[in-house]
């Protein structure tokens, strides 16, 4: 009896430092949904008012769509424009509108877009950063010019500080 009883303070003792090492552990910054949510709706807004019909896209930083809507009347290509723009920045960390004009001068680096199929050099992707931390993109699409969807972009990144 006195040796399960001490395997059971062992055993218990045991899950107790595994759960304070846990709990010790630095919380990564993370892009929740919520969040995600925002900040589309930021960007969309800002389009909308400014009379635009595009796309907002926002990924996590591996890439992958936590949120993206299409306005009413949007083309269909904004779609895939605003999910691409999302993934370059989030991908390569800079502003699509940087990159393009990086590409654009470097004649060694106008080969950038066909590093991956998801790359697109335009302007309209901006890195989402929490604590200095890149955590995703947001990209737009379909706005008559790359640097309206930048604006709209930006005001989606603004709702970030808004909200704290």
């Amino acid at each position: 009896m006195y040796k399960i009883k001490l395997r059971f303070l062992f055993i218990w003792l045991l899950s107790g430092f595994s759960i304070a090492a846990y709990a010790i552990q630095e919380q990564k910054p993370f892009l929740s949904l919520s969040l995600a949510n925002r900040i589309v709706t930021a960007a969309m807004q800002q389009c909308e008012r400014d009379g635009f019909q595009v796309s907002v896209a926002v990924v996590d930083k591996s890439g992958v769509i936590r949120a993206q809507v299409r306005m009413d009347n949007a083309g269909a290509h904004t779609i895939e424009s605003s999910f691409r723009k999302a993934y370059t920045s989030a991908s390569l960390k800079l502003p699509t509108s940087k990159l393009a004009q990086i590409a654009a001068k470097d004649s060694e680096l106008q080969g950038l877009h066909h590093m991956a199929n998801n790359i697109l050099l335009l302007g309209g992707g901006l890195p989402i950063k929490i604590n200095s931390e890149v955590v995703g993109g947001i990209g737009v699409g379909g706005a008559p010019g790359t640097s309206f969807d930048e604006i709209c972009a930006e005001a989606g990144l603004k709702s970030m500080q808004e909200s704290k």
